[in-house]
């Protein structure tokens, strides 16, 4: 018994200095995800302290842990707002229309590249369709402003020349989510559509060459064996977008952002901004974003939990 003692309790020794050597044998690898890790956890778990100010009325001059304990009222507040249902309705409706839209246009693409012939012709055009996708967010609403101008704007000349008014797009209030995601999904089509084309060269080309034997055609191809083949993908990308659903970005919409389209345009990261830095309630503020954290997180456990029953694919 006490030769069996001593062995046990040996074993945990032998584990750790075994996982100590492997550590030390690929300390390059370690080197190398060291600043990823770093970031993570200054950027994103060290600001996590600062929740418990969503439950406090924060006063600087006391602190996080002096500033006295509120409970619920922000949230309250929130909810009973005037701007609540604008926020909501607007924050789902643009995610909504963005995934929709956004959402199978990339599968569409990646398959229609999978299928060119010419290595040359299917780079230029991959090339072509990545390129929006480096532009930066400025930039791309400085393009919107400059082609829907009402005066001088490319798309306001072909209507007056086919003797239509112009229309100031930007500032129409019906027109804000259309552009937000047509713009959108021309800057993001093609990069998105990578992990798809990805996931079809790891198909076996027998499987094609066994159905061209069978007669099949292409497009019974494209639906029987290259759709089949991605789904895993497809699912597990549509579980991460509906579990942000509720994060519209922020720097896009403001950029679009005026007093006119505003009843159109404000969401919820827009909305914390002006609380927040504009008017100093940070305590309301940081309520506002963690409501929003807390609804995706349980959108993304409930679609992960359908897409697990449904199709046997999942995160976890």
């Amino acid at each position: 018994m006490q030769n069996l003692g001593h062995h046990q309790k040996k074993v945990p020794t032998l584990k750790s200095r075994s996982r100590h050597n492997g550590i030390v044998k690929n300390w390059e690898l370690y080197l190398l995800i060291a600043p990823v890790v770093i970031w993570y956890v200054v950027f994103c778990y060290t600001p996590m302290y600062g929740i418990q100010i969503a439950f406090k009325n924060y006063m600087a001059s006391r602190g996080i842990w002096g500033s006295p304990w509120v409970g619920f009222h922000h949230f309250e507040r929130f909810f009973n707002s005037y701007y609540f249902k604008r926020l909501i309705s607007n924050t789902i409706g643009i995610s909504l229309y963005s995934l929709v839209v956004g959402f199978p246009i990339p599968i569409v693409l990646a398959l229609m590249v999978n299928e060119l012939r010419g290595d040359k012709f299917k780079k230029i055009v991959q090339t072509v369709t990545y390129a929006p996708h480096f532009l930066s967010t400025v930039v791309l609403v400085g393009m919107l402003f400059v082609f829907l101008d009402p005066k001088t704007g490319l798309v306001n000349a072909i209507r007056k020349a086919y003797g239509k008014g112009s229309v100031a797009f930007m500032l129409e209030p019906a027109m804000f989510k259309s552009i937000y995601v047509l713009s959108g999904v021309w800057q993001n089509t093609g990069w998105n559509s990578i992990i798809y084309i990805s996931s079809l060269s790891g198909i076996d080309p027998q499987l094609h060459e066994a159905a061209i034997v069978d007669g099949a055609g292409r497009l019974q191809r494209i639906w029987h064996i290259n759709l089949p083949g991605i789904m895993p993908t497809i699912i597990i990308l549509l579980i991460m977008n509906a579990g942000s659903i509720m994060s519209v970005g922020f720097e896009k919409v403001f950029l679009m952002q005026n007093d006119i389209n505003l009843e159109a345009s404000d969401v919820i990261s827009t909305y914390v901004y002006r609380s927040g830095l504009l008017n100093a309630e940070y305590s309301f503020s940081t309520a506002v974003g963690l409501f929003n954290s807390i609804i995706n997180f349980i959108l993304l456990f409930v679609v992960n939990k359908i897409s697990k029953a449904v199709s046997e694919t999942s995160l976890w």
